[in-house]
């Protein structure tokens, strides 16, 4: 099964799920680095059911809300509806469905570790953003949790901060941080007695 299969097949449960995984904090964070002012439009990527959106829309912005899954955006719009102001888009992050310096700011919250890519999705986040714009994601640092990979589909087992800090300096990022969340991210495997406690890193940059 691949990612794509996976998380429509968990969209209708996916907000549980979240919350069982990892809090608002992390959302927070992620924003908050981001330095995101009212007004402005931003890229949610990985969307899911609009974690982040949810996030970015109290704060005043307009938000591109893409996904790789339709069942997901489907879910997010049923939450937000056609009134808010949040364009769905379905696309892969590896080649995303928006035009070259489009959004003031990029957000993706858990999405690296699912893309074939994680050097090429960095990249698409740099095409999309205006100069001066800035790009925060959250995602787990390395682990060992071979369930995680197994059950959830995991592309990659987390990643080493200095790895992701080359990424964005390797695609024309300037001031990059690569820092921890302060939060780690929990999960129980749903086939055994594993459970899983992964630390949980932020990283911005600006264009």
């Amino acid at each position: 099964m691949d990612s794509r299969r996976y998380f429509d097949e968990v969209a209708l449960q996916w907000d549980e799920m979240r919350q069982a995984f990892f809090s608002e904090a992390v959302r927070e964070k992620a924003i908050s680095l981001a330095g995101v002012e009212p007004g402005r439009l931003a890229a949610d990527l990985g969307a899911g059911t609009g974690f982040l959106t949810e996030g970015l829309v109290e704060k005043g912005l307009s938000v591109m809300a893409v996904d790789q899954s339709q069942a997901m955006l489907d879910q997010m719009r049923a939450k937000f509806g056609d009134s808010a102001p949040i364009d769905y888009r379905l696309g892969d992050a590896e080649s995303l469905p928006l035009a070259d310096e489009t959004v003031d700011y990029v957000l993706a919250n858990m999405v690296l570790h699912h893309v074939d890519s994680p050097p090429q999705a960095i990249r698409e986040m740099v095409r999309i953003l205006k100069p001066g714009g800035r790009i925060a994601i959250t995602d787990l640092e390395e682990h060992h949790f071979e369930f995680l990979r197994v059950e959830h589909h995991d592309r990659w087992m987390g990643f080493k901060r200095e790895e992701v800090r080359q990424w964005f300096s390797e695609a024309g990022l300037k001031n990059v941080l690569v820092d921890c969340v302060g939060e780690d991210c929990c999960a129980q495997s749903q086939c055994g007695p594993g459970q899983a406690r992964v630390s949980i890193f932020v990283a911005c940059g600006e264009k």
